[in-house]
């Protein structure tokens, strides 16, 4: 991958796809030798893991042969996450035996990149594991744009949130992240959810790009597809509505650092030293810009 400006995003439009436009039967019956690993990363997520993973494995792997395998990287859980996933029919890997040499530290960012480390297929879909009411769905609409269109590389989900509490989802996406977009990547200020953690991309796309280690891995990893392969290459795919749990203000502080970390950095923008999250009468909190190299320029290709 090219570092800082000097490899333009184009100016094609990123396609999009209704909600309901793929169907399972269809995109099995189609993908031919082409294999699909499901990935969730995961730290204390025991309330809802297994039920997304039973979920996925029911419909997708045993009702219809979309799904070839799916796989959850336990961040360092302090709770029953590994053996809710575990039970429920996943793969579980503890994120702190993998690749330790490279990142022995955690967050979401390291979980996906580990998980691409782990998993064997073709195309890879992630899918966060602290979704409510979970629809297989999800994955099917990931996929589509990739098993019916050798022109699409990576392709990225929206959805619609209901309120929790009186408090909406996507603060941080339209305070921050769409404004930032704007004025340094402005092609990508249409993706509809920048910072949406359902996404999906080939393995030969994914395996050149580094990963943030970070809640920025989300934004930068579209930029940086966006980059490799130009956004005529990308797609979005509305996945209908999603259930989660909306994040109080105080818990989109040190999430909002490190988007705005995450742009800034791929815009060539960078400050002096370490991003620092200051606020009235709480401790500093310091974030780390730590990356993970491109797992293609690290291990001899193996998928």
């Amino acid at each position: 991958m090219t570092d800082g400006m000097t490899a333009p995003i184009d100016a094609t439009a990123v396609r999009s796809y209704g909600v309901g436009h793929f169907h399972a039967a269809e995109l099995a019956a189609g993908r031919g030798t082409t294999t699909v690993s499901v990935c969730l990363p995961a730290r204390n997520e025991e309330p809802t893991v297994g039920t997304v993973v039973a979920s996925i494995r029911s419909q997708l792997i045993e009702s219809v042969a979309l799904v070839d395998e799916i796989v959850v990287v336990d961040d360092h859980s302090t709770d029953q996450t590994a053996a809710r996933a575990r039970a429920a029919g996943a793969r579980v890997v503890d994120a702190s035996t993998v690749l330790t040499d490279h990142g022995s530290g955690h967050g979401k960012g390291e979980a996906l990149w580990k998980s691409l480390h782990e998993s064997t297929g073709n195309v890879v879909v992630w899918v966060d594991a602290d979704i409510v009411d979970f629809d297989p769905a999800f994955v099917v609409g990931l996929l589509g744009p990739l098993l019916t269109d050798d022109g699409i590389d990576f392709v990225k989900g929206h959805y619609h949130r209901p309120e929790y509490d009186g408090v909406g989802g996507g603060r941080v996406t339209e305070l921050l992240a769409r404004p930032l977009l704007s004025q340094f990547f402005p092609d990508l200020a249409e993706v509809a959810q920048p910072l949406s953690g359902e996404y999906a991309g080939r393995r030969s796309l994914l395996e050149r790009l580094p990963f943030m280690a970070g809640y920025g891995v989300d934004v930068a990893l579209l930029i940086d597809a966006a980059r490799e392969v130009g956004v005529g290459r990308l797609a979005q795919v509305d996945l209908g509505v999603r259930h989660h749990r909306n994040r109080s203000l105080d818990e989109l502080g040190p999430m909002a650092l490190a988007v705005s970390q995450a742009i800034l950095d791929r815009a060539g923008v960078r400050p002096p030293g370490p991003a620092i999250l200051r606020r009235p009468g709480k401790t500093p909190l310091i974030l780390s810009p730590d990356e993970r190299p491109a797992l293609g320029d690290l291990v001899s290709p193996t998928h």
